[in-house]
C-alpha cells in the first residue's frame, strides 16, 4: 500500500479464469474518487464519485467477477485495447511493401486486436507512484502483426483526482499500434437505466466534443477516407447537447493536447467528465446495440481516445506506424467533478 503521493494503491486478488490464470484487481483512491483496475484486460472495472451532494456511486460499466468478464467479451467493458483500436479494413494492411493479414473477427473485418487482443490478456503489475503500471509483451504474428511489442499503461490519480492512463510501447520490426481505454460512462450512476430491459441510462447527459469534422463511414462501420464537417449535423457537439441513440463515430479533435477535447455533464447529479488527450480522434459510441447481456441499449457511452480507424490502409490519415528505435507514447486523463 502506498500513500506517499496521496493516493492510497492497493492490490487484492479478484479472481481466477477458466485456464486457472489469477486476476488481480488494484484499487486507487483520493479525495472522494475510487478507481479499481483488473489485471486481466487492463479493464477499468469501476469508477466512484460523489455527486453535488456527497453522495458516491459507481459510473463505469463493470461486473462483479472475473468470470463475468470472460463470459461477455464483446462490449470490451472498461478494457485497455489493443493491439489496433477500432477496425482495420479487409484485416489486412501493407507496409514497407509485405501484406499482413489479420484475424477476422467482425465480418470480413478486424476490429480492437481480434479474437485474442489486449483485452482478453493478463497483465503483469508494479505499484509506481499514485496507482499501478500494467505490461506485457505482444509476440511476433499474434493476430496476424509484425513485430514484438513490449506494451505498457500506468493508470493513476493525480493530486485533482483525475485518472491519468499513460501508455508506453516499443518494437523490434516495423508494426502498426493504436490503443485505447473502452470504459462506458454513465455519470447518474452505473445502475441507473443500466439493467437488462431499462436501456437509454446515459441518454440525455450532455456532451460537448471539440471536433469540426469526423470520418464518416460505410455500411461496415469503416472511414470512406472523408472528412466531413459536422455543421448543421447530428455530429455538431461542438456546444453541449443532450446524446441521443446512434452513435459509432470518429471525431477528429481540433486541438488534442491543448485542454479538454470532450465533457459529459448528468445535470441531475451535477457530475462531470473531462476527456484531455494526446490522440488525434475520439469515437463516440452509444452502445445502442447492448442486448440486455448483461446490459441494455445505451446504458453507457464510450468516449475513446485514438488514432483514426483503418488508418494503415488510409495515407491520409495519421499515421499509426510504430519502428524500431521509435517509442509509442500517448496519454488521456479523465478529470471528474461536480457543478
Amino acid at each position: 500500500m502506498d500513500t506517499s503521493s496521496g493516493t492510497v494503491v492497493r492490490a487484492e486478488e479478484f479472481g481466477t479464469l477458466a485456464d486457472g490464470a489469477v486476476v488481480h484487481r488494484w484499487t486507487l483512491e483520493r479525495d472522494g474518487t475510487r478507481v479499481r483496475v483488473l489485471t486481466y484486460g487492463g479493464i477499468v472495472q469501476s469508477v466512484e464519485l460523489p455527486d453535488r451532494d456527497g453522495v458516491r456511486a459507481g459510473v463505469a460499466l463493470g461486473l462483479p467477477d472475473a468470470a463475468g468478464y470472460e463470459a461477455f467479451p464483446g462490449p470490451y467493458l472498461g478494457a485497455l485495447v489493443g493491439r489496433y483500436a477500432n477496425r482495420i479494413g479487409g484485416a489486412c494492411f501493407e507496409l514497407d511493401g509485405r501484406t499482413h493479414r489479420l484475424t477476422r473477427n467482425e465480418g470480413r473485418n478486424h476490429v480492437h486486436g481480434g479474437a485474442r487482443g489486449f483485452d482478453k490478456r493478463v497483465w503483469r503489475a508494479r505499484e509506481v507512484a499514485g496507482g499501478v503500471e500494467l505490461s506485457l509483451v505482444s509476440e511476433d504474428g499474434e493476430e496476424g502483426f509484425p513485430g514484438r511489442l513490449t506494451v505498457s499503461a500506468a493508470y493513476t490519480l493525480d493530486e485533482r483526482g483525475a485518472l491519468r492512463i499513460a501508455y508506453r510501447a516499443t518494437t523490434d520490426a516495423p508494426t502498426v499500434l493504436n490503443l485505447t481505454n473502452h470504459t462506458y460512462w454513465n455519470l447518474a450512476g452505473a445502475g441507473a437505466g443500466a439493467s437488462t430491459g431499462d436501456g437509454g441510462g446515459a441518454l440525455g447527459q450532455v456532451l460537448r466534443i471539440a471536433a469540426g469534422r469526423i470520418t464518416p463511414v460505410d455500411g461496415e462501420s469503416l472511414p470512406t477516407g472523408e472528412f466531413l464537417p459536422v455543421d448543421g449535423t447530428r455530429f455538431d457537439f461542438r456546444e453541449p447537447r443532450p446524446l441521443a441513440p446512434g452513435y459509432d463515430h470518429n471525431f477528429v479533435l481540433d486541438g488534442p493536447g491543448a485542454g479538454p477535447v470532450a465533457e459529459l455533464y448528468d445535470p441531475g447529479s451535477g457530475r462531470f467528465l473531462t476527456v484531455t488527450t494526446t490522440e488525434p480522434g475520439l469515437q463516440l459510441y452509444t452502445a445502442d446495440h447492448f442486448d440486455g447481456r448483461p446490459f441494455g441499449p445505451c446504458a453507457g457511452i464510450a468516449l475513446e481516445t485514438q488514432h483514426f480507424p483503418d488508418s494503415p490502409n488510409r495515407p491520409g490519415f495519421p499515421s499509426t506506424v510504430l519502428r524500431p528505435g521509435e517509442e509509442f507514447v500517448s496519454t488521456t486523463v479523465y478529470g471528474f467533478g461536480v457543478r
